[in-house]
């Protein structure tokens, strides 16, 4: 049975008061939510700051990062560990994130290698797949989310789905209020299980497939209420407590 999964990407927004504020408003809207796991990805400077937070609030939110290098130690200027993220208790690492692939020129084999050394070190690849306006325009938002899948089934097997997380997030929908209706973000993600159920049946079944795109408190209710949506990679709305804690519950309310 999957379980939903609400994350907050918080991208390249925060400081020390805006993360002590917001977590400290989540560990209080989300006080007796059951049903969902919600975890939040601060900029790597506030990982610290947030896993004191949560701790202090005695609260369940998972702590997860917004990238991660390729190795865990040595001469590699700038570069952070899969093994430094663990440390700070960090278990949930986004990769693939239309940002990344874009500015920071990351195609879909050298993903694919960050996927498998967050699985070699014992954390969880929320991994993005998604395509552009112009993609979506042109009819290969399959072919593309094939694509970049295929990028971790051709490399290191289906099975290595296991445990890890997807996000379909149309870029075209990323920060634009633009969301995909229910039933289109529902039409791609049975796709997504489809195609990789050509592979194994049993990972696609028990694959979180989230949605990204302009989830807001609005319409999180009638996207969960969708077979195949097992909850939301949340961009801006994840910086209002009472916003995102909000778009949990209507997780925790559809998948009861």
């Amino acid at each position: 049975m999957r379980h939903p999964v609400v994350m907050g990407n918080w991208k390249l927004n925060g400081s020390k008061a805006m993360v002590t504020e917001l977590l400290n408003g989540l560990n209080a809207e989300l006080e007796g939510v059951t049903g969902v796991d919600v975890a939040v990805a601060p900029p790597a400077l506030y990982v610290d700051l947030a896993e004191r937070v949560i701790k202090e609030g005695g609260s369940k939110i998972i702590l997860g990062a917004q990238n991660t290098d390729l190795k865990n130690s040595g001469a590699f200027t700038g570069d952070m560990s899969p093994e430094m993220l663990k440390d700070f208790g960090a278990t949930h690492i986004i990769i693939g994130h239309s940002e990344r692939r874009e500015y920071h020129n990351e195609s879909d084999e050298f993903v694919a290698k960050k996927f498998a050394f967050i699985k070699e070190n014992g954390l969880t690849p929320v991994l993005c797949i998604g395509e552009s306006d112009a993609q979506n325009e042109a009819g290969e938002t399959l072919a593309v989310c094939a694509r970049q899948l295929d990028a971790v089934i051709k490399t290191q097997g289906v099975e290595a789905l296991n445990g890890a997380i997807v996000a379909y997030e149309p870029i075209w929908a990323i920060g634009t209020g633009k969301a995909a209706t229910a039933e289109q973000a529902q039409d791609i993600h049975a796709a997504i299980r489809a195609h990789i159920a050509q592979s194994s049946e049993e990972v696609a079944k028990n694959l979180v497939i989230q949605y990204g795109g302009s989830v807001k408190d609005s319409n999180a209710a009638e996207l969960f209420g969708m077979p195949d949506i097992d909850g939301a990679l949340v961009g801006g709305a994840a910086l209002d407590a009472k916003g995102f804690a909000a778009i949990a519950k209507a997780a925790a309310k559809a998948k009861a």
